[in-house]
């Protein structure tokens, strides 16, 4: 069994620690840091597990998550067959990086705020202007150099109006995992995010975990607060709304082209999902391709 909690440490000590992901696509597992982490999405596209939630991702996306909110970009098979190279910039920083306390002050307010709804996991919407050349600058840069750029993304972000920012989750408690938790849960994520066009069944997940059934059943919804059935549907339905905004095919191809096989279903469960009709839905975007964050509502 894989070992999802991932440790980020600088070897110099200091706690802010920059990498470059350069990838065929991205193949971190389902996971859990014990920093923040600050992540830019330069180049990929695909799904994005983010705590109890499941949403589309592409290029420029800018997330913040807090220390122990587990998640995992996985690539779409049409990306991963274009043989492009999926390209992403994470910051990884302790709250205290600059000293205990330095961020208490009053005139600090903005960061510290940052830093609370990042422990829900959020989605910079608007990003402000010249926060992606920050991020570039910041890979080239060390010591001095690397902290001030630091400190100007984090003004920049503190600053970025909340009507910019999307909370990824809406409470805190139910999205912290334990090591554990997510080692058990990785195999099964990959599973259906890697084959929800299939036919997918909860044993065959069971197995996966070597649970039976019923305790799989149970295991899985005490931690991710959705049935397994709940999950596969909103992966495929968060499959469809991407369709919906970037192809002119019609619904019954991309109820199929989703993972379901019968219409009357597949209408039912958008609009459970979304609160609309998929022909609503893609009325309502007039032809943008943004992100929808779904809710994991019990059916």
């Amino acid at each position: 069994m894989k070992v999802i909690f991932e440790h980020q440490s600088n070897p110099s000590g200091a706690g802010l620690l920059v990498k470059e992901y350069v990838q065929t696509y991205f193949t971190s597992p389902y996971h859990f840091h014990d920093l923040y982490e600050l992540i830019w999405i330069k180049k990929s596209y695909g799904k994005l597990y983010a705590g109890k939630n499941i949403m589309n991702f592409q290029d420029g996306d800018i997330y913040a998550f807090g220390p122990g909110f587990g998640h995992c970009f996985y690539n779409e098979k049409s990306f991963i067959e274009k043989n492009e190279k999926a390209h992403a910039i994470a910051i990884f920083f302790k709250e205290d990086f600059l000293g205990k306390g330095f961020f208490d002050h009053t005139m600090f307010t903005g960061i510290r705020d940052f830093f609370l709804k990042s422990t829900f996991g959020i989605k910079i919407e608007t990003p402000p202007p010249g926060l992606h050349v920050l991020f570039d600058d910041i890979t080239r840069q060390r010591g001095m150099e690397e902290l001030i750029t630091f400190l100007q993304l984090l003004n920049q972000i503190s600053q970025t109006s909340s009507f910019s920012v999307k909370m990824l989750n809406d409470t805190q408690s139910a999205i912290k995992l334990t090591n554990k938790d997510s080692a058990r849960l990785e195999p099964v994520i990959k599973y259906v995010m890697e084959n929800f066009r299939e036919d997918l069944d909860s044993k065959t997940a069971a197995r996966m975990v070597y649970l039976n059934d019923a305790a799989f059943c149970r295991y899985f919804k005490s931690r991710t607060e959705q049935t397994f059935s709940q999950f596969v549907n909103h992966v495929r339905i968060t499959h469809a709304t991407n369709l919906l905004i970037t192809e002119e095919w019609d619904v019954l191809r991309i109820c199929y082209e989703s993972g379901f096989n019968n219409l009357s279903y597949f209408n039912r469960q958008f609009r459970e999902i979304t609160g609309q009709s998929p022909k609503e839905y893609r009325k309502s975007f007039n032809g943008k391709n943004e992100n929808l964050i779904m809710d994991t509502k019990e059916d």
